[in-house]
């Protein structure tokens, strides 16, 4: 599904205007995005978080050169989904 679609069924289900669903979607993200380069975290209680997890320096290799090449420790955004939300993937979504 993309954003396009959510902003679709969004704005078909509720009865609102496509444009300010759009904007208000746009804000969310936005919100979310500022919050995390800010260092905070972001706890949506049913849905999931959205948090800042830490990778250690570790070495690499360039196969192609066969030199090993230092990763420094960054950070990376990623996404916890809550219990209720792993629940229903589990009972709803047919194993392929």
């Amino acid at each position: 599904m993309t954003k396009a679609e959510i902003v679709s069924n969004i704005s078909d289900e509720l009865g609102i205007d496509k444009g300010d669903v759009q904007a208000t979607i746009e804000k969310f993200m936005e919100e979310v995005k500022g919050s995390l380069e800010g260092g905070e975290n972001v706890y949506l209680r049913g849905f999931g978080s959205f948090v800042i997890k830490t990778r250690a320096e570790k070495t690499g290799r360039n196969i192609s050169k066969n030199t090993a090449v230092i990763i420094p420790a960054h950070n990376i955004p990623a996404f916890k989904p809550a219990k209720v939300f792993v629940e229903g993937i589990k009972t709803k979504v047919p194993v392929k």
